[in-house]
């Protein structure tokens, strides 16, 4: 089922939040010339071939060599049998070789599966099935998880790639620290597999593959509202929209940025939000993004800021609150700096209030889902400080708050589900009609699962989440698909996650367990969980009980336990 934007637009009275909007942006898009994201690709790389397009551990490269390397990717896929439609599984942070890949992938008509490289084989597995991943391109720091997954997935080719691929002899260097130096690569042996440097060297001719606007580009893995995992379809026309509406949303601010906008991409460009907001966003607008491979080292990231020009920034609330804490910060210089967004999780406002007085930035904060490429709705790119609110929809895009049982709107400021209609919309969940029905309103709205109110204004604050969904540092965590894995162990007899305010993740993993076996031990529950769960799903509190609350059908009250683990 299409997920996608009525032909006809409601009235401006419809929209309160028009009323709003900054000057010269439009209340729509023109959607028919927007045409693909593989459109917007091409034309970038013509336009500025001699701009640097990325920035990867200090080595600066152009749009031109970047064309020139996907392509070279994109012929070595042809080559490989892969063709229109199929997928290709990217299992990488933010270095060289993601952009290049990405492009290269999408150049030769293939699909995008983005893929976590935290990611347990068990779950790796689970996606390269369900896609149907036919090949995938693995940095060798997580080739190990790939090996594991192997024999159980229906992948034909594997590429590895290494950190400094594509940079040089720095990039050298830089690869033979990680693998010898600091130790950052455990053995594996996939027989078969092709380096990332060899596949780049094959000089496999590159034929243009021809691309709808309504061909699918991504499919990004998700929970969605029901904690199934799944992948929201992403087609070249809804990316591209997205890129659009940003791009005439943010106009006004962006003409005011002093030479070529750079943003830091901090965030990793698997996340839907670093993909769009960062990566297309800046290549459409002939700017730089100067990409940081792991941002948890903080010392690290500060001392690349340092060394760095830049004049946009986007993360996350623990991103921006672990910055504005280092002592380090006052070093790095902020007075190019024209526009800090957030998104991903809620952001804190005494976090804001800090970067503010650090940068003289305020935080701009935007809303959307992976399901809608991702952005719905932001704040005004004029703010003076933070407003604690999602801000207005983007043009052409439609919101309704339902109430979630009757489906029936609510009044002004009462709180309701958040419904979305808009080009940004994805055409529905792969392999999934029944999912996709069901997030789907009879008129044709996106059914977000999470709860908001509007603004007079017309602007929109979330309130609360339907569904029991945790969100750890950007991250989505489905307590069904945790204790699925927990309640596997065989000393568990039956188990209960919810989620615990965490002054670092803005939200943590908190188990509730009773126990099968009498000696069954916190620290074995955990090696468990390390083994079949990424690192941010893992409970951060795990609580023996006798039993758990429930309701009288037998339900767990997961409420109850909420309050609890809330303190």
């Amino acid at each position: 089922m299409s997920v996608s934007a009525a032909t006809e637009p409601p009235a401006a009275a419809a929209r309160p939040w028009f009323s709003s909007y900054p000057e010269g942006v439009p209340q729509e898009i023109d959607v028919a010339a927007v045409g693909g994201l593989i459109d917007r690709i091409n034309r970038s790389i013509v336009t500025y071939a001699d701009r640097d397009a990325f920035e990867s551990f200090g080595v600066n490269f152009t749009y031109g060599a970047v064309a020139a390397q996907a392509k070279a990717f994109a012929g070595w896929l042809q080559k490989q049998g892969l063709d229109r439609g199929d997928r290709v599984a990217l299992m990488m942070p933010n270095v060289m070789a993601y952009p290049i890949a990405l492009i290269g992938t999408l150049m030769a008509g293939c699909v995008v599966v983005n893929v976590n490289p935290l990611y347990t084989p068990r779950e790796l597995e689970h996606q390269l099935k369900d896609s149907g991943a036919r090949a995938i391109v693995v940095l060798e720091n997580f080739a190990h998880t790939v090996e594991a997954t192997l024999p159980h997935a229906p992948v034909e080719r594997v590429v590895v790639a290494s950190a400094g691929d594509a940079l040089g002899f720095k990039g050298a260097i830089i690869s033979f620290v990680a693998r010898h130096i600091k130790k950052l690569v455990p053995r594996y042996e996939i027989p078969g597999a092709v380096s990332f440097k060899a596949a780049l060297a094959s000089k496999a001719p590159f034929k243009p593959a021809t691309i709808a606007p309504e061909d699918i580009a991504f499919l990004q893995y998700t929970g969605g509202t029901t904690g199934v995992s799944k992948g929201a379809t992403l087609t070249h026309r809804n990316v591209a929209a997205n890129i659009a509406q940003v791009e005439a949303w943010f106009a006004s601010s962006m003409a005011k940025t002093d030479g070529q906008p750079v943003m830091v991409t901090a965030l990793p460009l698997y996340h839907i939000y670093a993909l769009t907001c960062c990566c297309f966003y800046l290549f459409a607008l002939g700017g730089k993004n100067l990409l940081i491979a792991n941002p948890r080292d903080i010392p690290g990231f500060i001392k690349t800021l340092r060394h760095s020009r830049f004049t946009c920034f986007s993360g996350v609330n623990t991103l921006y609150n672990a910055l504005v804490h280092h002592p380090d910060i006052g070093k790095v210089d902020f007075s190019k700096l024209t526009m800090a967004s957030a998104g991903g999780m809620a952001m804190q406002s005494a976090v804001a209030k800090q970067w503010k007085a650090r940068t003289g930035v305020p935080v701009t904060e935007g809303y959307g889902l992976s399901e809608t490429s991702p952005v719905l709705t932001t704040n005004r790119p004029d703010i003076v400080d933070f407003t604690g609110t999602i801000g207005f929809p983007l043009p052409s895009t439609d919101i309704a708050i339902r109430d979630p049982a009757t489906g029936a709107e609510v009044s002004q400021g009462e709180p309701g589900e958040l419904c979305a209609k808009g080009p940004q919309v994805m055409a529905g969940y792969w392999n999934r009609p029944d999912e996709t029905a069901r997030a789907t309103t009879n008129d044709g709205y996106f059914r977000t699962g999470d709860i908001a109110v509007m603004n007079a204004d017309g602007s929109f604050r979330i309130v609360d989440r339907l569904k029991d969904m945790i969100i750890v540092s950007g991250f989505n965590v489905y307590p069904n698909e945790v204790e699925e894995v927990l309640s596997q162990h065989p000393g568990v007899l039956e188990v209960a996650v919810v989620g615990q305010p965490d002054e670092h993740s803005g939200e943590a993993v908190a188990a509730y367990v009773v126990k099968r076996d009498p000696a069954l031990t916190e620290q074995a529950l955990r090696d468990y969980a390390r083994e079949n769960l990424a690192g941010y799903k893992r409970p951060k509190t795990i609580v023996f009980r006798d039993s758990l609350p429930k309701t009288n059908v037998g339900k767990v009250l997961r409420r109850a336990l909420r309050e609890e683990a809330a303190g």
